[in-house]
């Protein structure tokens, strides 16, 4: 798959949770006022979040695809990952503030809500289900740590929604038998979304901020980039091989040892191969390669080519 086309895809996906967020929050905002629930309110709250979410991730994609310049020669591919800190943030902004929102409601005279808020979580929770499986499985195959992260963002609603629906089914069952403390069922859920929402921010934030304070694969992950180099003719020694994840893509910084005795030209062939075999790899964006006389002492055993 050519960069253009996994970019149109990760927008077009980013673009969807957009117009999709935008309609859910309106339904369920809608039913939660009519349906008088403060978990349904609280989830087109959480929904209207992603919004933001999903515009902070197209904006991200639309930034992480441009080219290489003078100020940032390893291309833009961390603006993904910026963009999924960016919605973790709003995560969890938003599960604080629906967290609030239902404790406050302990405190005040409820009422149960009616039939249209069930109806409604519903329809929401069928509907985020299908968006989060549409980008988790686009993300996977895009390598896009934007759009996973908006995925789960979609998945976390589902999750609220289940909460919601749970707590409303309660509460509503509480009002027509007269029990009460049943009626309080529905914010209860509410402080239950938050939680779950809050949980969700923190897992998610953390891995991206991981990603982008230049995390580099561990040696059993770079094996097949070792064995690549390894390959190619004139390589006596592997010194020093780091693949740094950079959004989307590899950065690959190595260095090499060949024989000493032969000219700088000759060892800048090398190199050159070197490079070109393991920009055949779609993960590796760029290759930085410094090339080493080889010293038996310093550099250990040599590379087995056989």
């Amino acid at each position: 798959m050519s960069t253009d086309d996994r970019f149109k895809k990760a927008e077009f996906a980013a673009m969807v949770g957009v117009v999709g967020n935008l309609l859910l929050a309106g339904i369920k905002w809608w039913a939660g006022i009519a349906g008088n629930s403060k978990a349904l309110i609280a989830d087109a709250v959480h929904s209207a979040s992603d919004v933001a979410g999903s515009l902070a991730v197209y904006i991200g994609l639309r930034a992480a695809k441009q080219p290489p310049d003078e100020d940032h020669p390893y291309g833009h591919g961390k603006a993904e990952s910026i963009a999924a800190i960016i919605v973790a943030v709003l995560l969890f902004l938003v599960g604080i503030e629906i967290g609030k929102s239902s404790i406050e409601s302990f405190f005040h005279p409820i009422s149960p809500p009616t039939a249209i808020a069930i109806y409604a979580v519903i329809f929401g929770i069928v509907v985020k289900e299908a968006m989060f499986q549409y980008k988790y499985r686009l993300g996977k195959k895009l390598k896009s740590d934007a759009l996973i992260v908006n995925a789960y963002e979609h998945r976390s609603d589902v999750y609220s929604s289940i909460a919601a629906l749970i707590g409303i089914g309660a509460a509503m069952f509480g009002g027509m038998l007269g029990i009460d403390w049943l009626e309080y069922g529905d914010p209860v859920a509410g402080v239950f979304v938050s939680l779950l929402v809050l949980r969700m921010a923190w897992k998610l934030g953390a891995e991206s901020i991981h990603n982008t304070l230049d995390h580099v694969l561990h040696d059993e992950d770079t094996q097949e980039l070792r064995n690549a180099v390894s390959e190619v003719a004139g390589v006596i020694a592997i010194n020093e091989l780091h693949a740094r994840e950079h959004g989307h893509y590899l950065i690959v910084d190595l260095k090499i040892s060949v024989d000493p005795h032969i000219t700088v030209e000759e060892g800048h062939k090398v190199g050159k191969n070197v490079k070109k075999r393991l920009l055949q790899n779609p993960d590796v964006q760029d290759v930085f390669i410094h090339i080493n006389p080889y010293n038996a002492e310093n550099d250990g055993e040599r590379v087995d080519l056989t």
